[in-house]
């Protein structure tokens, strides 16, 4: 019994190590079709057909997200910025108000196989507010 478990443990290890191989492969080609890219969304009023920019999202040239911008008819709403670490992964996300004050930093901890581990989420002056910890489980179907 303890064979047939020992096996099925290394074969669904296999399987999650070759998902997140695919998944890198799969989130490098995105990143190579989105160098340098910068996307422009526009909302247009059906009645007076009034035009007004809704959000940029702008990428870097390796192709990986560095900012997102939302506006409303009036003007900014709110902008994301993030950095990259190790592995290309976010390691700092900052999110500013319609002032383009800093309202929120976030810093994220990684897994060994490349989740999330935890999100430390701290206010405009540095002060630690909030942890995410974040868990995965695989659940089993009901049999039907």
């Amino acid at each position: 019994m303890k064979r047939v478990l020992t096996l099925i443990l290394m074969m669904t290890s296999l399987f999650c190590v070759n998902a997140f191989a695919q998944l890198d492969e799969a989130t490098m080609a995105k990143r190579q079709a989105r160098k340098n890219l910068v996307i422009r969304e526009w909302n247009t009023d059906p009645k007076t057909q009034t035009k007004w920019l809704d959000r940029v999202t702008t990428y870097d040239d390796q192709g990986r997200k560095i900012e997102e911008t939302e506006y409303t008819k009036y003007g900014q709403k709110w902008r994301e910025t993030f950095e990259y670490g190790d592995h290309g992964r976010i390691s700092k996300n900052v999110v500013y108000n319609e002032r383009n004050k800093v309202t929120l930093v976030r810093k994220y901890e990684y897994n060994a196989d490349g989740t999330k581990k935890k999100q430390f989420n701290y206010s405009p002056n540095g002060k630690l507010q909030t942890v995410k910890v974040f868990e995965y489980s695989i659940t089993e179907g009901d049999g039907n």
